[in-house]
């Protein structure tokens, strides 16, 4: 899948569900329930054990009708090693130069992670096809990302941390092209009790409060 079709999927979709888990089993079980809320990408981060197993059972599983990206990157050598793992995106919690380039040379989308206005445009400027804010909640919320788009309009952001759903209204309106959302949709209570219908009933009030916002 080319760099631009994903992106836009992305931004289309405007939700990236962050998985967190203690097995490779429970991401597989997590993704399957976030792909049955109509949710058509997840991202499966590098601290999930044997994850980039997991990237290539998702992948697998759900052919193209499941965007894979893998998070937590740090490096250039994970970022390659997820790439060959299926993952069709790289998202990181810094500002690597090495991770954007190598996304760049074998053209995946690429969404760094920054905090200062410096380091946005830094990001943004090296070839970040977004920038993920990070941690969006510590640093102020929706109005932080608010001023953040004040000064820097053409740089297309994701909050991500402390993205809660009564809040999703506030980040559009903010500026966000789309959310990074974790514990707040996929619930650790309902993960260990393996209610993953709860999963994915958040997860579909999730695509609603994005699409309402942007109406």
């Amino acid at each position: 899948m080319g760099r631009n079709t994903v992106t836009k999927e992305i931004l289309d979709v405007g939700l990236i569900p962050v998985i967190r888990a203690s097995s490779s089993t429970e991401a597989i079980a997590i993704a399957k329930a976030i792909e049955a809320a109509g949710v058509s990408i997840v991202e499966v981060t590098m601290t999930v054990p044997r994850a980039l197993h997991v990237i290539e059972k998702i992948t697998d599983y759900f052919g193209d009708k499941v965007l894979v990206g893998a998070g937590t990157v740090l490096d250039s050598e994970t970022t390659r090693s997820a790439m060959l793992s299926g993952a069709e995106f790289i998202v990181s919690p810094i500002l690597e130069r090495s991770v954007i380039e190598i996304c760049k040379r074998y053209s995946k989308t690429v969404i760094p992670g920054a905090m200062t206005p410096t380091e946005v445009l830094t990001a943004w400027e090296a070839g970040a096809d977004l920038v993920k804010i990070f941690p969006c909640d510590s640093l102020g919320g929706a109005k932080y990302l608010k001023a953040l788009k004040g000064p820097l309009p053409q740089v297309l952001l994701i909050p991500t941390g402390g993205v809660k759903l009564e809040l999703v209204g506030d980040f559009i309106s903010a500026g966000a092209s789309a959310l990074g959302v974790g514990s707040e949709l996929i619930n650790k209570e309902a993960v260990a009790s393996e209610n993953f219908g709860y999963i994915s009933s958040t997860a579909r009030k999730f695509l609603q409060a994005i699409r309402s916002a942007r109406q």
